[in-house]
């Protein structure tokens, strides 16, 4: 883990998730940022991309554990956290 990354807040994520996702969905945040930053009239995507499609790709790809619905969480919640934590160069 990076030290520009929060552990702690990380590491609760350990049993806020069910599962996660799959290789699938990482070649789905690539597709899709080539397309964001086509679109934004770039032939490059920059780390704000993928931040920017990832919860449209993960939505529905992590599944919550009980804890995080008992604590009100969903996966965009979850998903928000992991992204606010993740430092971008």
């Amino acid at each position: 883990m990076s030290s520009r990354q929060s552990a702690a807040q990380i590491s609760k994520l350990k049993d806020l998730i069910e599962y996660g996702a799959s290789p699938r969905a990482a070649i789905a945040m690539v597709v899709a940022a080539k397309a964001m930053a086509f679109i934004s009239g770039r032939a490059y995507v920059v780390p704000q991309d993928i931040k920017n499609i990832a919860p449209d790709i993960l939505r529905h790809r992590i599944a919550v554990s009980y804890e995080a619905e008992a604590e009100d969480l969903d996966s965009d919640a979850i998903i928000k956290i992991i992204l606010d934590e993740l430092r971008t160069p």
